[in-house]
Order: C-alpha cells, then sequence, then structure tokens
C-alpha cells in the first residue's frame, strides 16, 4: 500500500521533532538566526588627573563608570603620560577611534594609543611644544592635536601616531572640533577673538569666524555645523557665531549672577555643551560654582541654574542626552535638573575631571562612541 511508506515518514520527522526538542543546544526557533545582539553596554571613561596635575580628583590612569548602572565604578586601566620626575602628568584631552578600536589620552608632554579591548598602551609619543585637547576625525584615521598653546597643530595619523602635517594658526593653539561632517576641523587659539576652520581634505586654514568679543575659550558646534556657541574671556556667559557666514550673531549674559574671582582657566565660563537634540545650552559658572541652562533657540532665554560641589571648568553630554556631566562630578538628569549621584573610585574617593567621553560595547568591541565637546547631535 503506497500509505504506508508516507505514515513511516511522517512518524519518523515527529520522532525527530521530538528527539530534538530534548536535546541540549539544538535550535528550535529558525528566527532566532536573525536576532539582534543584546543591547550595547554603556560606560563612561574618565581619564586623571583631568583637573590640572591634581591627583585629588581620582588619581592617575581611565576609571570607567557603568553608565546602566548608577554610575557605579567599574575599573581603572593604566595608563601612561608622566612628567620627567615620572609623576602624572596633567591630562589635556581624550578621543576614540571606533575602526582601531582605540582611545587616545593626551597630557601636556605626550600623546598615548590605549586599545579598548586589551586595557594595553599600543603606543606613547612626546610631540614637541607638547599637547593640548585634540579631536578624531569621524572614520577614525586622523587627529588635529594642537601644541602646548604654541602657535601651531599637528596633524597625526591615528594608527601610526605619525605626524602628517603641521598647520600653523596664531600663537596659543588650545581646543579642537572636528566636524561631524568631516569636511572641517575648528581651531581655537586662546590668544585670538577668531575661530579659525581648516579645510579637512587639505589640511589649510580656509575661513575663521568673529571677531568674538574677547579670546575664544571653550566651544561647541552644531551636528550641521552652521553654528558655533564659544566662551570668550571676561564674559560669564558666551557668544554665537554663523560657521558659514564667518559672523559674529549674539552675546548672551547670564543674568542675576556676578562674575568673580576663579581657581583655574582664568575666565568666568570655561565649559559649554549642546544637548544632542540641541534644545539647550548648559554653561559654566566658575566663580558661582553652577551650571546654568539656556535654550539654544534665539533669542537664547536663560531657563534655571544648577549648583554644583566644584568649580565647574568642562560639560559633556551622554550619547542619548539623558545625562550631563560637569567636570565638578555630578551626574545630573538633563529632563529633571536632579543630581542623580557623583562619581567614586574604587576607594570611594570623590573623583572630578575635565576629560571624558562615553563609549559603548558589544561584547568587547567599541561600537559607539560619544565625544568631549557636547556637540549638537542633529545631522540633517
Amino acid at each position: 500500500m503506497k500509505t504506508k511508506p508516507a505514515i513511516f515518514l511522517l512518524l519518523s520527522s515527529l520522532a525527530m521533532l521530538f528527539i530534538s526538542a530534548e536535546v541540549p543546544g539544538v535550535n528550535h526557533n529558525p528566527a532566532s538566526a536573525f536576532t539582534p545582539p543584546a543591547a550595547a553596554k554603556r560606560y563612561l571613561y574618565v581619564a586623571v588627573p583631568g583637573i590640572r596635575d591634581y591627583l585629588g580628583y581620582g588619581g592617575h590612569g581611565i576609571l570607567v563608570f557603568d553608565i546602566d548602572n548608577n554610575h557605579r565604578f567599574v575599573k581603572r586601566i593604566p595608563t601612561g603620560g608622566l612628567h620627567p620626575d615620572k609623576t602624572p602628568s596633567n591630562v589635556k584631552g581624550i578621543a576614540v577611534s571606533l575602526p582601531l578600536n582605540s582611545i587616545y589620552i593626551s597630557t601636556l608632554e605626550s600623546l598615548q594609543r590605549i586599545d579598548l579591548t586589551t586595557e594595553k598602551v599600543v603606543w606613547e609619543k612626546p610631540f614637541e611644544g607638547g599637547c593640548d585637547r585634540m579631536s578624531v576625525s569621524p572614520d577614525g584615521k586622523t587627529m588635529y592635536l594642537p601644541s602646548l598653546e604654541k602657535g601651531f597643530w599637528n596633524v597625526i595619523d591615528c594608527n601610526t601616531g605619525d605626524i602628517i602635517k603641521k598647520i600653523d594658526v596664531f600663537k596659543r593653539a588650545h581646543n579642537t572640533i572636528y566636524g561631524p561632517s568631516g569636511a572641517h576641523v575648528y581651531l581655537d587659539d586662546i590668544a585670538s577673538p577668531w575661530l579659525y576652520v581648516s579645510d579637512a581634505k587639505n589640511h589649510t586654514l580656509v575661513n575663521k569666524v568673529g571677531p568674538f568679543g574677547n579670546f575664544v575659550r571653550p566651544f561647541t558646534i552644531n551636528g550641521k555645523e552652521t553654528l558655533v556657541y564659544a566662551t570668550v574671556d571676561s564674559l560669564l556667559g558666551f557668544e554665537v557665531g554663523d560657521l558659514k557666514t564667518g559672523k559674529k550673531l549674539a552675546r548672551i549674559d547670564v543674568e542675576g549672577w556676578n562674575m568673580g574671582a576663579v581657581r583655574r582657566h582664568g575666565n568666568p565660563s570655561h565649559g559649554i555643551g549642546l544637548t544632542p537634540d540641541e534644545k539647550e545650552l548648559w554653561v559654566a559658572d566658575g566663580h558661582n560654582m553652577r551650571v546654568h541652562v539656556f535654550s539654544a533657540m534665539e533669542p537664547w532665554q536663560q531657563l534655571t541654574t544648577i549648583p554644583v560641589q566644584d568649580m565647574p571648568g568642562w560639560i559633556t553630554f551622554s550619547i542619548d542626552g539623558k545625562y550631563v556631566y560637569p567636570s565638578s562630578g555630578e551626574v545630573i538628569e538633563v529632563e529633571t535638573r536632579k543630581i542623580l549621584t557623583t562619581f567614586q573610585d574604587e576607594f570611594y574617593n570623590n573623583v572630578a575631571s575635565e576629560k571624558m567621553v562615553e563609549i559603548d560595547f558589544e561584547g568587547n568591541k567599541a561600537v559607539r562612541a560619544g565625544d568631549q565637546f557636547g556637540i549638537g547631535g542633529i545631522r540633517k
């Protein structure tokens, strides 16, 4: 009978299904091969000493905090970066190259590349004229590394640390932002009221923005690279410039608070950041130990002020914009303005730094990185 082979095949198939259901490791869900990987783990990498070379703000190394676990301390990664007398040198900047799976730390004297998986120093190189706050290209291949307040920037190969080109700008190279488009790099010389613009292809100066009301200090830009928000000497507040026309647009003073002596940096507002959704600007106030919040839309209305535990000298955001990290050591929830916690190391000492960046991992591979500058997140 022709039905017997068919019945036998059916029973055999059912038996195999039953057996496979009892065997560990057998995949019963055909769609599971396409299941997306588990959510990335988010960490904040904090380089210390990140306030001058003061070891009382977290010691020496890179401190890693778990963003999704109340920013709890995870580990300390050993780093180089020493003065000639072998004591830890002041960290000047922090940056990430995802293609090279590397984090970079600049100090007064040198630049070091550290592998994010092995956590070992790949190389450390001293640079004539010293180092300051650098920035890496979106493709992770090129770095603009300012000298330590000399008149030039070095363009660096992120893989080797070799100098590609030297760019002479003015007198005191300092802060640097590589634009999100990868087309331009924005250079802050703190002895000039101008913000300089370099073509990232030819590494030549092509424009400048200003003049601003005084020498340009920390600044940030929007994601479309049309606006710059700059702090300047002798101003408690910020100024706004047009990156396309090169003209200054506005000067915004903090209302209700007076300028006064500051312990570091010499200017009232050393620190400014744009929320990733580009709705707000957060501005540091060193003398009053506060962070002032403004609307990022004209007429740049002042919204509120938040007291912090120490002098803020820098402002950084999480990638999703939920948290803001003033360099004074707090974790502040952007929406509620509440201080959720403060950073502490493995010895329960308070941690503060002006050099920190979020890095997200899938397994032991870095897949996303924020920036140290509070750059806007709207690209189109």
